[in-house]
C-alpha cells in the first residue's frame, strides 16, 4: 500500500468515526434507558428518582426505567453505572453519599473522578430531624437536654454508611457533644418501624422519607437542615435558628454516567435534564417533600461535586469519623 492510499484510507476511517459518532447523538437514544437508584424504595432518591425517570423519558421520547439497587450506602448502585457501557442508557442517580464514601470508606470498588461523569445536579433539599415518639420530647431543646441527661441512650438511624443522614447525624453529635451509636439501614424508610416502636430514637431524614410519619405524629419533627426554612415543615426551625448556628446540611442528587460517553450525547442528555426540570408537574411533584429543582450544566455540576467532595472530607478527617461510628 502506498503512503497516498494509506493515507487516504486513515482519512476515511476518521471520517468514518466521526459520522458515526455524530450519528449516535443525532438518533439517541433508540431504546429505553436505566437510571439506577442505590436505596431501596421510600426516600428522597427514590422519588426524585422515579419523578426525574418519567419526565425526562417524555423529553427523550423513550422510557426511562427506575431500577433500584440498594446496599453499601449507594456503593452497590454506583458500582454497577462505573462498570456500564458509557452509552448513555446507564444512569446514576445519587446524593452527596457518592462523594463522602471515597474518604470514609478504606475503599470503594470505583474511582469517583476516573470512573463516572456529573451530568447535572438535579435538586437539592433540607433533610429533617425526627424523633422517636417514646422520647416525649417535643421541641429541640428538650430533646438536646435528653440527650445530654441520658448519655449512651441514643440510636440514630440512616439510610446507610456514608450517606448524608449519617454524616449528618454525626455532626450533630461533634456539635452538642451527645453520644449516640449509628444504625445504618439500606434506606431511610426501613427505619420508621424501629423508631416508632423506640428501637432508635432519632434520624436525619430526607422529607420525602419522614412526610407519611411526621403527619400523623408516628414520629416528631424538630428542625430541618436548610439555610432557610422548608415549607413542608414551615413551623419548624431551621438547626441554625434552633441553637447550633452553621449547621447546614443539603441533600443534593445528581444524574452520573460512566466516563467515556461521546460528548454529543453527553449535552443532549443534559438538556434534555434541563428540560425535564422546567416542566411544571415535575416542580409541583418535587414541592410536596420540599425539593427544589437545580439543573446545571455538566462543567457546573463537575465542579460542584468536586467542591462537595473537599468539604466532606474535610468533616471526615477533623472529626475522625470511622464507618463503625
Amino acid at each position: 500500500m502506498t503512503a497516498k492510499l494509506r493515507i487516504s484510507s486513515l482519512a476515511a476511517a476518521i471520517g468514518l468515526s466521526l459520522f458515526a459518532t455524530a450519528a449516535l447523538a443525532q438518533f439517541y437514544p433508540t431504546k429505553p434507558l436505566k437510571l439506577v437508584l442505590p436505596y431501596s424504595p421510600g426516600g428522597v432518591v427514590d422519588f426524585v428518582g422515579r419523578t426525574v425517570a418519567q419526565h425526562l423519558g417524555d423529553v427523550l421520547g423513550q422510557p426511562v426505567v427506575a431500577d433500584n439497587r440498594p446496599g453499601a450506602g449507594g456503593i452497590v448502585g454506583t458500582d454497577v453505572v462505573a462498570r456500564a457501557q458509557p452509552d448513555g442508557y446507564t444512569l446514576l442517580l445519587m446524593d452527596p453519599a457518592i462523594v463522602i464514601n471515597p474518604t470514609l470508606q478504606d475503599s470503594v470498588p470505583y474511582d469517583l473522578f476516573k470512573q463516572l461523569d456529573t451530568i447535572s445536579v438535579v435538586s437539592s433539599s433540607p433533610l429533617v430531624l425526627v424523633v422517636a415518639p417514646g422520647l416525649n420530647v417535643k421541641t429541640f431543646d428538650e430533646f438536646v437536654a435528653y440527650g445530654k441527661a441520658n448519655p449512651g441512650k441514643l440510636n440514630f438511624a440512616s439510610a446507610g454508611i456514608g450517606t448524608t443522614p449519617h454524616l449528618a447525624g454525626e455532626m450533630y453529635k461533634q456539635s452538642t457533644g451527645i453520644t449516640a451509636t449509628h444504625i445504618p439501614y439500606k434506606g431511610i424508610g426501613a427505619s420508621y418501624t424501629d423508631m416508632m416502636s423506640n428501637k432508635v430514637q432519632f434520624a436525619f431524614s430526607s422529607i420525602a422519607g419522614a412526610l407519611p410519619f411526621t403527619t400523623d405524629n408516628r414520629v416528631i419533627a424538630l428542625a430541618t437542615t436548610g439555610e432557610a426554612r422548608n415549607e413542608v415543615y414551615a413551623d419548624k426551625p431551621t438547626m441554625s435558628e434552633a441553637g447550633l448556628k452553621g449547621f447546614s446540611v443539603d441533600l443534593w442528587l445528581a444524574v452520573f454516567a460512566p466516563v467515556g460517553m461521546p460528548a454529543d450525547v453527553k449535552t443532549k442528555l443534559n438538556a434534555a435534564i434541563g428540560t425535564a426540570l422546567q416542566k411544571p408537574d415535575l416542580k409541583a411533584a418535587f414541592a410536596k417533600v420540599g425539593v427544589s429543582p437545580r439543573g446545571t450544566t455538566a462543567e457546573a455540576g463537575g465542579t460542584f461535586v468536586k467542591a462537595d467532595y473537599d468539604k466532606w472530607k474535610k468533616v471526615i478527617v477533623d472529626g475522625k469519623i470511622k464507618p463503625t461510628n
